[in-house]
């Protein structure tokens, strides 16, 4: 008879600490999962489900407009807030219960509390200790905020997806995706935003020429971007909120969204006490087996601060179980990860931006080509979009392919294929393109950037 209550303890119920845990039950060991909140994590709950969510709903307004240089004639069209925000949290509900349904099916006990860690084998849940040969730690991230005046009146992305009714005005703060998708979409929907961030453009760290077109795009639709500049001080007013900036200049708004990044969620879990190493930031340091300083505590996901995206946390809990439970030593590979972008046109990026590949390649061509996506030319859209191919001169390997509009994601997916098989130019070149669409943009450019 094992020492110990279970063979695994996971803390932390998201996508990757479902996936380790589902697997590991199904191979045979007995698990058990802690969970604070729902089943779900961030992504189900929190994240990329309900904010694509609200994305999809925010469209509806420019489509509709946009059908008028089709034909159609809409009269009438109203928005109800309120019923999109309880239809978003059915949804939501629906997917929480499949998650259930994952953990049950594969014999995955669930504890519902805060789970703290005692010692290398041991986990407080509300006062209640399990004991478990090893303990995976899943715990995800959490918004951070900075420390000014004012800053217990902001909302983090958990409180936007929730609100009751539309703020008029509001203020998103950062530059990052999280922020530039609210702002899209409280723009979309109607309210007047106002985009402020230290930076000079959005997206930092993405390909160049992606940002560029994205700050023009967002400006077109009349996001006022306020680029090296911070709030200093919010005050609360008789009709919302005033933010001073740190341009000397304020703001008058209903609501203020700080998107400003995410923090590893491992602050008061006991880590550091079982002698977990963790970052300055408070992420947990594993190595290539997921296995942090102490030899029974794992980690996957947001909260190792890596890849800080669902598939790839959903791809270590893989690699942990079928290491571990099924014989199967596996590790994750971070190499070309695509990943998108849900602004407003959408981005879809896989390999390298161009800054990137000129650090690491002795030589590169740039192909890139901008479009007016066809379906708004019997518009008044001006939207455009633009795609990028990044290669290595020495082999003609495509080392990054980048691309804002007009389904940007569902198009990179398979590009992303063709990258991760060490594609090259000329297998592009040879590839018949489907006309008339956006996608073969990628298989018909031929000059190289100047430069």
């Amino acid at each position: 008879m094992s020492e110990y209550n279970y063979d695994l303890i996971t803390i932390g119920a998201g996508s990757g600490g479902v996936r380790a845990s589902r697997l590991a039950g199904g191979y045979g060991a007995k698990v058990a999962i802690v969970e604070e909140l729902r089943e779900g994590g961030t992504c189900v709950l929190r994240g990329c489900v309900p904010k694509k969510l609200l994305v999809y709903g925010s469209h509806i307004q420019e489509e509709v407009s946009d059908a008028e240089g089709y034909g159609w004639t809409v009269d009438g069209l109203k928005h109800n807030w309120e019923k999109m925000i309880d239809a978003k949290n059915t949804e939501l509900d629906r997917l929480h219960g499949i998650y259930v349904n994952l953990l049950k099916n594969a014999n995955v006990e669930r504890f519902h509390g805060r789970g703290i860690i005692v010692d290398e084998h041991t986990v407080s849940v509300d006062g209640k200790h399990i004991t478990a040969e090893r303990i995976l730690m899943a715990v995800g991230g959490w918004p951070s905020t900075p420390e000014i005046p004012g800053i217990e009146y902001v909302i983090s992305s958990n409180e936007a997806l929730d609100l009751r009714e539309r703020p008029d005005r509001v203020l998103v703060v950062g530059s990052g995706y999280i922020a530039v998708e609210f702002a899209g979409i409280f723009n979309s929907f109607g309210s007047r935003v106002d985009l402020v961030f230290r930076a000079d453009q959005v997206l930092r760290g993405f390909d160049k020429d992606i940002r560029s077109t994205l700050t023009d795009e967002m400006t077109k639709k009349g996001i006022n971007i306020i680029s090296k500049v911070l709030p200093e001080k919010i005050e609360k007013s008789d009709t919302g909120f005033r933010v001073y900036l740190s341009n000397k200049k304020n703001i008058e708004v209903d609501q203020v969204l700080y998107a400003t990044g995410r923090s590893p969620n491992t602050q008061g879990l006991g880590l550091a006490e079982a002698g977990v190493d963790l970052t300055e930031n408070g992420a947990i340091k594993v190595n290539e087996w997921n296995q942090s300083s102490v030899e029974s505590i794992y980690a996957v996901g947001d909260v190792t601060d890596r890849i800080n995206l669902t598939p790839v946390a959903i791809a270590e809990g893989r690699a942990f179980s079928e290491t571990l439970y099924n014989n199967n030593p596996m590790k994750t590979d971070y190499n070309d990860v695509p990943s998108a972008v849900f602004s407003q046109p959408p981005i879809g990026s896989v390999g390298l931006a161009e800054h990137e590949a000129k650090e690491i390649y002795n030589d590169i061509d740039v192909y890139i080509s901008g479009f007016r996506p066809m379906k708004y030319t019997m518009t008044n859209n001006t939207e455009r979009g633009l795609q990028k191919l990044i290669v290595d001169r020495k082999t003609q390997r495509i080392i990054g392919a980048h691309m804002i509009g007009l389904d940007a994601a569902e198009i990179i997916q398979g590009i992303g294929i063709a990258v991760k098989m060490n594609a090259t130019k000329a297998d592009f070149d040879a590839t018949i393109g489907i006309h008339p669409t956006a996608a073969e943009e990628f298989v018909t450019m031929r000059d190289k950037r100047a430069g």
